[in-house]
């Protein structure tokens, strides 16, 4: 009797460490605040890709973490100019360099870029039946948005990877559906 007592308090108190990890788990990546959004200056916002620019006093939601890495991370795919003079705006934060349209290259949010860890490596995307590997140069901000530094564009949602036209041919999507997919991604 007292070994069915001790296995049925072990079993009690797994299940209370596992349901207690799992709850943790669910809440590892609320929203970290809000930023208020600014009327961009004229010509202060390129719409390039269509990409959103702030409104006045919009509130927009900050994230400091990203979802958890798997072998099969889902995200959502964008669109971004890594180019000089593209909507992605300042050079890369990994190298400093600006990078053309033809190079599969890609920023990822915030968590996921985790302070610059992922610099330079590579990650596989995959959607519609293909992968493709792409490189690491920008992070998609997903803390800070609606200044210069942001070219006045909302902060990135913390599920992002914003890429280069040159994923969205390797992934063969067709130019009128450019813009917004749901992919999965890992690293390389």
């Amino acid at each position: 009797m007292e070994s069915f007592g001790l296995k049925a308090s072990l079993l009690l108190l797994a299940i209370l460490l596992f349901t207690e990890y799992m709850d943790v788990a669910a809440q590892a990546c609320r929203p970290s605040g809000n930023i208020r959004g600014k009327k961009p200056p004229p010509g202060g916002c390129n719409q390039e890709n269509d990409s959103d620019c702030c409104v006045q006093g919009k509130l927009y939601t900050t994230y400091k973490c990203s979802p958890a890495v798997s072998s099969h991370t889902k995200a959502v795919l964008t669109l971004n100019s890594f180019e000089k003079g593209g909507d992605g705006g300042a050079p890369s934060e990994c190298d400093r360099k600006y990078h053309s349209d033809d190079t599969p290259v890609v920023a990822l949010s915030t968590g996921w870029y985790n302070k610059g860890s992922r610099c330079l490596n590579n990650i596989t995307i995959s959607a519609r039946g293909r992968s493709m590997v792409a490189m690491v140069v920008d992070e998609c901000d997903s803390t800070m948005g609606c200044d210069e530094d942001h070219d006045y564009q909302p902060p990135c949602p913390n599920n992002i990877v914003d890429a280069s036209k040159a994923v969205w041919e390797a992934l063969g999507v067709p130019l009128a559906d450019w813009g917004e997919l749901d992919i999965t991604w890992s690293d390389a």
